[in-house]
């Protein structure tokens, strides 16, 4: 009985996101925000991040287990607005 139950389980545990990578509501687009390959990226325009757009600053999402987190606030002098799906969403200055 047991043997029958483990592969089952063992299915249900790959399918389980990893946290900083789960899919997300969130309207992302490009490749990495800074680089291609940053784990934060920009976010366009819908109902939820319209109240944080402005023309004056780009609003960035990043995911709330990034290691550099503190580096990457630092560096380009973001402004925490909101947090959703796994994300905190940043206003980043534009210079």
């Amino acid at each position: 009985m047991f043997r029958a139950i483990i592969p089952t389980l063992l299915l249900i545990a790959a399918c389980t996101p990893v946290p900083g990578t789960a899919p997300s509501s969130l309207p992302f687009f490009g490749n990495g925000y800074r680089f291609d390959g940053d784990a934060c990226r920009r976010l366009g325009e819908d109902a939820y991040t319209n109240q944080f757009l402005d023309d004056a600053a780009d609003l960035v999402g990043c995911p709330e287990d990034l290691e550099n987190l503190g580096v990457f606030v630092i560096d380009t002098d973001a402004q925490e607005v909101a947090r959703r799906d796994g994300y905190i969403l940043y206003s980043v200055p534009l210079r």
